[in-house]
């Protein structure tokens, strides 16, 4: 990149002045014998002047120009070419942010007007901006988590510059309730912990041993030892129950996952530089780029990027490094598995071996679980 320029040099003796030049610690970079009276040199364009200087009588014609010197006589010659691009490709870029449709894909109309004003609140319209990925992220759960009973998903899809909005509509099936007499029992076997009887009566007391199948709250009404009527047993029975999970975890892991995130951004392309328009860079990523401009000029080119976001994970680790996260996964699988008032009492490790490429283990869970099930009473003729 250094500016570098080639001279026509003519005049007798033509190598008394190459020496001169050498003398004088001025680099020669290349050099061509036209005849024995004339050469083209090529030299550091710094040394320019000092060549001038010990020219004497020889006759020194500039012939071209290279490097950083070469590119800003290109920029000044064609400056007006440059202002007009960038000034075209910053409409552009302004332009291709801008939302001029959006299409809500539902064939109920007022599904569709009810979305239309939950995105105009939230500031999806037509020429504004567009949103980044975690907005329109954040926007989706706020509209689903304000219609829970009529929004089942949304998704906002970025086309171009038009958002295709496609969602299901929630449909709540209303259960018909039987009204016969039942029995609330364990569905599985456990230790009582907690017992919410809103209708029938409590037959088992807490921290009692109970097999599965077995009554909790009773349906039937009694009176001195006699059953007088029966109803249908509401309520809620929690209790401890037991599990051995077994997990494995891998000493060596790699993987490369795509986040979900995704965008297409703008590049200039300068030489070897690389400029993003974007104020959301991921740092792992995977791209396919398509040239929309290249100069023939300038080594400059403008290009769009796609970009998928992905998560890196690499890791290489001990025994006791992979049984830690073995016992983290085992916990994590559990908690995953619990409903919102179900949680792990206590948790142990049993036992591990080494499988090749994995450590395998086995833990032991007490979980505090809702065991609620139901069993119609049979009415004896």
């Amino acid at each position: 990149m250094k500016s570098k320029l080639s001279l026509k040099i003519k005049g007798k003796n033509i190598n008394r002045f190459i020496k001169r030049v050498i003398n004088h610690n001025i680099e020669i970079l290349s050099l061509k014998y036209l005849n024995k009276n004339e050469i083209i040199i090529l030299i550091y364009a710094k040394d320019y002047q000092k060549i001038m200087k010990i020219k004497s009588i020889y006759e020194i014609n500039p012939q071209n120009i290279y490097g950083t010197l070469k590119i800003k006589k290109n920029i000044k010659a064609n400056k007006y070419l440059i202002i007009s691009f960038i000034t075209s490709l910053t409409i552009f870029i302004f332009l291709t942010n801008i939302i001029f449709d959006i299409e809500i894909v539902h064939s109920n109309k007022e599904i569709r007007q009810l979305i239309k004003e939950e995105l105009t609140v939230n500031g999806i319209q037509k020429y504004k901006f567009k949103k980044n990925y975690n907005e329109l992220t954040k926007i989706k759960e706020k509209i689903i988590n304000a219609h829970p009973d009529k929004i089942e998903w949304l998704e906002i899809e970025e086309v171009g510059t038009k958002y295709i909005v496609r969602l299901e509509e929630r449909e709540i099936i209303k259960k018909q309730e039987s009204n016969k007499p039942q029995n609330i029992v364990a569905k599985k076997d456990a230790v009582i912990k907690k017992v919410l009887a809103e209708k029938g009566d409590i037959v088992k007391d807490h921290d009692q041993y109970v097999k599965k199948g077995e009554t909790i709250i009773s349906g039937d009404v009694m009176l001195n030892e006699n059953v007088m009527g029966r109803v249908k047993a509401k309520g809620k029975v929690y209790g401890e129950v037991w599990y051995v999970v077994k997990t494995s975890y891998p000493f060596v892991y790699y993987e490369e996952k795509e986040t979900g995130k995704k965008q297409d951004i703008y590049k200039i392309k300068f030489i070897n530089h690389n400029f993003e328009i974007t104020l959301n860079k991921f740092k792992h990523k995977k791209t396919s780029e398509k040239i929309i401009f290249q100069s023939n000029l300038l080594p400059l080119k403008l290009v769009k990027d796609s970009q998928k976001e992905i998560k890196i994970k690499n890791q290489i680790l001990t025994f006791d490094e992979a049984l830690i996260k073995a016992q983290k996964t085992a916990i994590s699988k559990m908690n995953k598995s619990l409903d919102k008032n179900e949680y792990i009492i206590k948790s142990k490790y049993l036992k591990s071996s080494v499988n090749n490429s994995t450590i395998d283990i086995e833990m032991f869970f007490a979980i505090y679980e809702d065991i609620t099930d139901y069993k119609e009473i049979e009415l004896v003729e």
